[in-house]
């Protein structure tokens, strides 16, 4: 009996296992064909529509922000 529940268990994990490799794959838009290989290849850059521009302004206060923090020295537990 502990056998069919080990192997029925074991059956459940692989299928989730799949099922989320596979939703994983598809949700990764962004695949590298010989295309888009050859175009960087030739220019250098790959051009794509849906890519929004990084907003430099925004990363640059996120960085100033991150090193104005003061940090709290470690505790020594001896």
């Amino acid at each position: 009996m502990t056998g069919y529940l080990f192997m029925a268990l074991a059956v459940l994990v692989g299928v989730a296992g799949w099922g989320i490799r596979r939703r994983l794959r598809h949700q990764t838009g962004s695949r590298v064909t010989d295309e888009i290989v050859h175009q960087i290849e030739t220019t250098g850059r790959v051009d794509a529509e849906d890519v929004e521009p990084v907003d430099l302004e925004r990363v640059q206060a996120a960085e100033d922000e991150f090193w104005a923090e003061t940090w709290d020295e470690p505790e020594e537990d001896w």
